[in-house]
């Protein structure tokens, strides 16, 4: 049957299945030091925006090659990112231990949240595809989230409904820890790729 050929459906999912989990599997094991979780996280976009394109290599060698060659920016990106999770996660902390629940802590924490979240959505992928200073990249995520913000939206829409869905019973928790990361990140790629090509097509 057609279904079942070498290129057919069938064969296409079970290997991007098999390409997603290698890619999970092999951020884990790189981000284990924690302090190396940005060059991991770098490392998984530049493989998952070539399988976007449909023109990625092999995957292990393709991920330890952009691991490498990522660490410098990485790294510092990577604790970036923590540092933001942690700043917001205090201050929503702060609001819940305070006893008269101060709103202007709420609204601070939640402006820190957006502005933290729109700097990194793209953050990442503009990393694994372009050169630039980690200013600059953070900037560029940030405008290009606010100028492309319907598509911002849709694609943060769908992050929440895969964590959600990941959440929902223990066999969807088990599926989440096998593919969950990566198969988000791939998701950000697709999005990041169009808006990407979009902006250097109009240069």
């Amino acid at each position: 049957m057609g279904l079942f050929k070498v290129d057919g459906p069938v064969y296409e999912f079970f290997r991007r299945f098999i390409d997603v989990l290698k890619l999970n599997l092999l951020w884990y094991i790189f981000s284990l030091p924690i302090v190396t979780i940005g060059a991991s996280t770098v490392a998984v976009y530049s493989v998952t925006l070539k399988m976007a394109e449909d023109r990625e290599g092999y995957i292990g060698r393709d991920f330890v090659k952009a691991f490498k060659a990522n660490l410098r920016q990485g790294i510092p990106l990577g604790l970036i990112t923590l540092a933001a999770i942690y700043v917001v996660y205090l201050n929503f902390s702060l609001f819940y231990a305070i006893e008269s629940n101060p709103l202007p802590l709420l609204i601070i924490g939640i402006l820190a949240g957006v502005y933290f979240l729109l700097s990194l959505l793209y953050a990442y992928p503009l990393s694994a595809r372009y050169q630039n200073t980690l200013r600059n990249t953070l900037n560029n995520s940030f405008q290009i989230s606010i100028k492309y913000i319907g598509r911002t939206l849709f694609l943060l829409f769908i992050i929440a409904f895969v964590i959600v869905f990941c959440l929902y019973n223990t066999t969807t928790i088990f599926f989440g820890i096998l593919i969950g990361p990566t198969f988000i990140m791939f998701t950000v790629s697709v999005f990041s790729l169009r808006i990407f090509k979009q902006i250097e097509k109009d240069l």
